[in-house]
């Protein structure tokens, strides 16, 4: 069983693109390249990484595809694509072309309408990526998510990621109504989450396992283990902790479970929903 870093990142800084990284931010600026990434991967025994975008533009889908050609390791890329262009089902179909793009993402949790999902040529974008065995990350955050499960309702046949589990209020300790909302998504077995990001929503200079363990609780009781995906957000886990610490708080937690959940956790079940078994 392989295992995968689910959920990560590469850049080439740029101060004008990467504006959203603000000075409390200021570790992230500069390059982040697989060079960098592969010794950590090495380190914590793993096979390969899904490569996740960052900036909102075509190019940054073709830049993490290069790398991707670049270095095997890189066993998908999840790129950006504009889901709302009129011909957005032949771009889908010349990128599908590549084995290694997996999956769309967009940065829905920037955008002021919390029922943007559900726009209709959002919807007809997003549907345009089933035919295709793509797989549509929602980044979002926690009064999106029932937007997120009508959404997973109304295109059953299309696999959905929850990235960073809908970064949940952990600085503040709020569960409600982050908790019943995930739990109504994780209803629609269409849709996967990922343990990734729970570092960066807990206070960056003090936070303790203790603080993320309710959540994951919520998280485990909602998707069960054969939905649940490990991805580190390096590097943006770096505002918080280390590489290490953000595998070893998952780890950890999941300690008491069989070797065969871990493994699905740490891997299994990122070849699963991403299609990476090639």
């Amino acid at each position: 069983m392989p295992r995968i870093d689910a959920h990560q990142h590469f850049w080439r800084y740029d101060p004008v693109r990467d504006s959203w990284i603000s000075d409390a931010m200021a570790v992230l600026r500069r390059d982040f390249l697989p060079a960098d990434l592969a010794p950590l991967l090495e380190e914590h025994l793993l096979d390969g990484c899904v490569a996740v975008q960052a900036d909102q533009s075509d190019a940054e889908t073709h830049f993490l595809l290069d790398l991707a050609s670049q270095y095997p390791w890189i066993r998908g890329v999840v790129g950006w694509v504009d889901l709302r262009s009129p011909d957005v089902a032949e771009r889908l179909a010349e990128l599908a072309t590549n084995p290694c793009f997996r999956g769309v993402r967009h940065l829905v949790q920037g955008e002021p309408n919390d029922a943007f999902l559900l726009e209709p040529d959002v919807v007809r974008g997003i549907s345009a990526l089933t035919p295709l065995g793509l797989t549509y990350d929602l980044l979002l955050v926690p009064r999106q998510l029932p937007a997120a499960a009508q959404l997973a309702a109304q295109l059953p046949n299309q696999r959905f990621v929850l990235d960073h589990i809908a970064k949940p209020l952990i600085k503040d300790g709020v569960l409600e109504p982050w908790a019943s909302d995930l739990g109504a998504l994780a209803l629609h077995p269409n849709v996967y989450c990922k343990l990734s990001g729970l570092i960066t929503e807990a206070d960056w200079a003090a936070w303790q396992p203790s603080d993320l363990r309710g959540y994951i609780d919520v998280v485990v009781e909602s998707f069960g283990v054969e939905r649940l995906l490990w991805g580190s957000d390096w590097p943006v886990c770096l505002l918080a902790g280390s590489y290490a610490q953000a595998h070893e708080v998952i780890a950890e937690y999941l300690v008491r479970f069989s070797v065969a959940e871990r493994e699905a956790i740490f891997g299994g079940n990122a070849v699963t929903c991403y299609g990476l078994e090639g």
